[in-house]
């Protein structure tokens, strides 16, 4: 049985979906300053086996990382958020397309989730520490962008 929430527990819901949204956007967006005002100074974030570390050199790695594609969209498809006062927890189910450059480009589509720890300072959530695990992967062909 679900349980019913208070209206402060859902407004914290819906600033944390906020949160991993702008993930989304800012990765998208190539937005580093939007992506780094989201974790806290002292957070780590781990993807899968090709990163695990503080926030600025997961920004380095996001910079090379990206440039290998011409276009990224990450799509938050559902969250689950357990909250206690100011630390959270929450799981982030994604489906993510990254599109690769040039003549050959390929299509990779992935499904992850994050598995995230927040934390809420001076009225605000941010990252804590995000570990982000793939569960598939497709790759294909990509058909010349119009």
């Amino acid at each position: 049985m679900i349980r019913p929430h208070d209206a402060a527990t859902l407004a914290d819901s819906e600033a944390l979906t906020r949160l991993v949204t702008a993930y989304s956007r800012a990765i998208d967006r190539r937005d580093f300053d939007l992506l780094a005002a989201l974790y806290l100074p002292e957070a780590s974030d781990t993807h899968g086996h090709a990163f695990s570390g503080g926030v600025a050199d997961y920004l380095a790695y996001l910079r090379k990382a990206l440039s290998a594609y011409e276009a990224t969209t990450h799509y938050v498809l559902q969250t689950h958020f357990e909250i206690d006062g100011d630390a959270a927890e929450g799981e982030v189910h994604k489906l993510n397309y990254h599109r690769t450059h040039g003549p050959d480009a390929v299509h990779v589509v992935t499904g992850s989730r994050s598995l995230d720890r927040y934390a809420r300072r001076d009225g605000a959530w941010y990252f804590r520490a995000r570990h982000v695990v793939n569960d598939w992967i497709d790759r294909r062909p990509a058909e010349e962008a119009h």
